[in-house]
C-alpha cells in the first residue's frame, strides 16, 4: 500500500500544512481541506492539481493561478511563467524530507506515528 503526501508550504519552502493521502487517490480530492482557512496570494501547482473544481475556488478568493495545464484543457488559463519556476520550493521540500529513511521508506506502521515523523523532519528541516 502507498501513501501520497500532499503538502503546501510558504514562499521560502516551509511546510506550512499537510495530508496524508492513500496512493491510489487523485490529487486534487486533498486540495480543499489542505488550503481551507488559509489566506494566500497565489497557489504554484503541476498538472495533478489542475481541475475546474480548483480553479474555481481560487477565482472565489482572488487568488492567482499558477497551475500548469493538461494539454486537453478547453480553455487554458495563462499563467506566470517567471512565477511558476518558484515551484521548485515544494519539490525541494520533499527532497530534503526524503533524506529521512522513515519517511523515504513509510517505515511507521501507522499514519498518526507517520505525520509524527514529517512534522519532526519539517521542524529539522526548518531548523537548518
Amino acid at each position: 500500500m502507498t501513501t501520497k503526501i500532499l503538502a503546501l508550504t510558504d514562499a521560502l519552502g516551509n511546510l506550512v500544512r499537510f495530508r496524508l493521502m492513500p496512493g491510489h487517490r487523485f490529487d486534487t480530492v486533498g486540495v480543499a481541506p489542505l488550503i481551507d482557512g488559509i489566506e494566500f496570494g497565489a497557489l504554484l501547482a503541476d498538472k495533478a492539481f489542475d481541475s475546474n473544481e480548483i480553479v474555481a475556488d481560487l477565482n472565489e478568493r482572488g487568488a492567482k493561478i499558477v497551475i500548469s495545464q493538461h494539454p486537453r484543457r478547453a480553455k487554458p488559463i495563462p499563467i506566470d511563467a517567471e512565477m511558476y519556476k518558484w515551484r521548485r520550493l515544494i519539490e525541494n521540500f520533499f527532497c530534503k524530507i526524503k533524506e529521512f529513511k522513515h519517511i523515504a521508506r513509510r517505515a511507521c506502521k501507522t499514519d498518526q506515528s507517520f505525520e509524527a515523523m514529517i512534522h519532526l523532519a519539517a521542524a529539522v528541516i526548518n531548523s537548518r
